[in-house]
């Protein structure tokens, strides 16, 4: 019975990884005043009044929840936004996240980045930054999607009346 239990710990201590995560940087800096954070189910989209395909339920299907988290730059915290803006991207250089695009230049830009393999992807991660305001990572965890599911997300979104109610918090930290 011993040897089962050291077994056990053995693979849980090993198992365990140091290694950063956007899981664990969302956790760790949920508090401080200088972000907010955001869980996000997939009630957000209310598509009650709404005549869904076959599609747009197997993308409803696939789409678990969202996780936000925003710095607010400002003229007192230039270091930190540096600083944290560079913990987000060494996080996405590992080898767990694979870039599928990047966009913008100059002051203000993004890149979408994936985890899974692409036709069975279990996240999407967006990060934002623009050097006025700050950063964002939105995080679309989910189950099995793909690319064109992503966008057909997006477009979901748009068409469908979003509880905005849930997102009353991100837009008065950012005002």
């Amino acid at each position: 019975m011993k040897s089962y239990i050291v077994i056990i710990l053995s693979f849980f201590l090993f198992s365990c990884s140091n290694e950063p995560s956007l899981q664990k940087y969302f956790v760790d800096n949920s508090e401080s005043p200088d972000f907010i954070a955001l869980d996000l189910g997939s009630s957000i989209i209310n598509t009650e009044k709404m005549t869904l395909s076959k599609e747009d339920k197997e993308v409803l299907k696939s789409f678990e929840k969202m996780n936000i988290i925003a710095f607010k730059k400002d003229s007192l915290n230039e270091e930190k936004y540096t600083l944290e803006s560079k913990k987000v991207k060494e996080i996405l250089k590992s080898e767990k996240y694979q870039e599928l695009m990047r966009m913008g230049s100059g002051n203000n830009g993004g890149a979408i980045y994936f985890v899974g393999e692409e036709e069975h992807i279990d996240e999407f991660v967006l990060f934002a930054t623009g050097k006025e305001n700050g950063f964002a990572v939105v995080r679309i965890l989910g189950n099995d999607m793909n690319p064109s599911q992503i966008m057909s997300l997006v477009s979901l979104m748009q068409k469908a009346n979003l509880n905005l109610e849930q997102l009353k918090p991100l837009k008065s930290f950012m005002n």
